[in-house]
């Protein structure tokens, strides 16, 4: 067998270069143009073994010649390039039938590392949608952000479980509606429930529902989550909060594909898929006894981890534009964030995410009559949320002997209302935090939070001072540089 030969197009000389250099030492045929007239020629001609091509090219639109090459060569996997590197490319990329969708830069070895496995599988191609959904549900060009749109344009013509985890505000919910939305299960419902916002006692009755008389206070007969999202999408939300009798029930349900209503006895197949969200470390919950491990394999099929709003920064003034035209939309008069606005915006460390960054957007626009938001409102608007830095007289008197009176009257906060019983396990993290997070915060604030010198003030090394922020939620506010 002779070596496979790649078909290249890209409209930039310097790129075709890297590209054809890289894949010749990897052993295989290129071919390069820099026009989609070119390449269509040698696809239509049968050349070729794969297609590497980027969106946007002189005399057409890759996303335009996509359904053409699928007709003709359905077999003959693409790859797709792009400096525009927004969830819709990712989805484009999918929905033509693209095998893969690359950002731009791209990195050499993942990239020949894909070629491979596209030239080694079966060709899966992907179901052409009777319709695109316009707007973007998802926004951001980072890094981090490319990785999601990857993932999810790879799972929207399946029905794999996903678990998606991350801070709270980081958007979990939407990505699981992008999922549906975009998926082969768009034309059904999506439903979504928290399982932190209903009474423990009455989660199994709103999934499954419930049959007149099950309980105290059933006068009717009730319709479940499951019932409502069937052929859809469910999406449960704070996983991490279900009680383990519902988390056997999920279980069964997931294993075997069908449940019973409370007070039931007839089982009822079900054709959900189920997409689960959590802020919890879930594997903490398994050695604590409070999550079932087969439950957890069950639901993590396909994890997917949202980067904090902190870890994606540059991705802020898409944001803002984002928000500032949503909240147009709804009547509010348009504004103009300016760019030193936007730089403090992108310093802060969010601990609220996105959903934060939206609020802060949506409140300057409502209470500021200027048109043009500035360094100073935001600045102001951010001060707000900042705690008040300790007086000097209130942090002399903290000492040892304080710290102990106060570790003590929480000692007997946690023993008290259990009688002779211990109180639950991990007494020891719990008071340890609550000693660390105001010590912590002390020290932010004093060096106005510059972590490097809260480091060398606590004694910590920087990575463990950020590890510790992160893990106890500390807000963290970065002081503008004085003008």
């Amino acid at each position: 067998m002779g070596k496979a030969t790649i078909l290249v197009a890209d409209d930039d000389a310097a790129i075709r270069t890297v590209l054809n250099q890289a894949l010749t030492r990897a052993g295989y045929e290129v071919r390069i143009t820099s026009n989609a007239a070119t390449l269509w020629r040698w696809v239509s001609a049968g050349d070729g073994d794969l297609v590497i091509t980027d969106v946007i090219m002189p005399d057409e639109n890759a996303f335009d010649m996509l359904p053409r090459i699928r007709r003709a060569r359905p077999d003959l996997p693409v790859l797709v390039m792009s400096a525009q590197n927004t969830f819709m490319t990712a989805i484009k990329a999918s929905e033509g039938g693209a095998y893969d969708y690359l950002p731009k830069p791209f990195d050499l070895t993942e990239m020949i590392g894909t070629i491979g496995r596209a030239l080694s599988e079966p060709r899966k191609l992907a179901v052409q949608p009777e319709e695109t959904t316009e707007g973007m549900p998802l926004v951001g060009r980072s890094t981090a952000m490319q990785e999601i749109y990857r993932v999810l344009a790879r799972l929207m013509q399946t029905d794999l479980t996903l678990m998606i985890t991350g801070e709270s505000g980081t958007g979990k919910e939407l990505v699981a509606k992008a999922l549906h939305d975009y998926g082969k299960r768009r034309n059904g419902p999506f439903v979504a429930i928290n399982m932190a916002a209903i009474p423990r006692d009455l989660i199994e009755s709103e999934l499954f529902g419930h049959e007149k008389g099950a309980f105290t206070g059933a006068q009717h007969k009730s319709t479940g989550r499951f019932e409502q999202a069937e052929g859809g999408t469910l999406f449960l939300d704070e996983i991490g909060d279900m009680p383990m009798d519902a988390q056997t029930r999920l279980l069964r349900v997931l294993q075997q594909g069908e449940y019973t209503t409370v007070g039931g006895r007839t089982p009822i197949r079900t054709d959900v898929r189920i997409v689960a969200a959590t802020n919890k470390d879930l594997k903490i919950l398994i050695n604590q006894g409070l999550f079932r491990e087969d439950l957890y394999y069950r639901l993590n099929v396909v994890p997917l981890r949202l980067p904090a709003l902190r870890d994606r920064a540059e991705d802020v003034p898409d944001l803002v534009r984002h928000f500032v035209r949503g909240a147009v939309g709804e009547g509010l008069d348009a504004k103009r964030f300016d760019n030193e606005a936007l730089e403090l915006l992108k310093a802060y460390p969010w601990p609220g995410n996105v959903r934060e960054l939206e609020n802060v957007v949506r409140r300057v626009m409502a209470l500021y009559p200027q048109d043009v938001i500035t360094r100073e409102i935001i600045d102001n608007e951010l001060r707000i949320e900042t705690p008040e830095p300790p007086s000097p007289q209130g942090a002399t008197a903290m000492g040892p002997v304080t710290i102990a009176q106060s570790v003590e009257e929480n000692m007997r906060r946690y023993f008290s209302g259990f009688g002779e019983e211990l109180p639950p396990s991990g007494l020891y993290q719990r008071v340890l935090e609550e000693v660390e997070y105001p010590l912590i915060l002390a020290a932010l604030t004093a060096t106005r939070g510059n972590q490097i010198k809260a480091a060398d003030l606590l004694g910590l090394n920087r990575n463990t001072l950020r590890k510790k922020i992160r893990e106890l939620g500390v807000t963290v506010y970065r002081s503008p540089r004085p003008a």
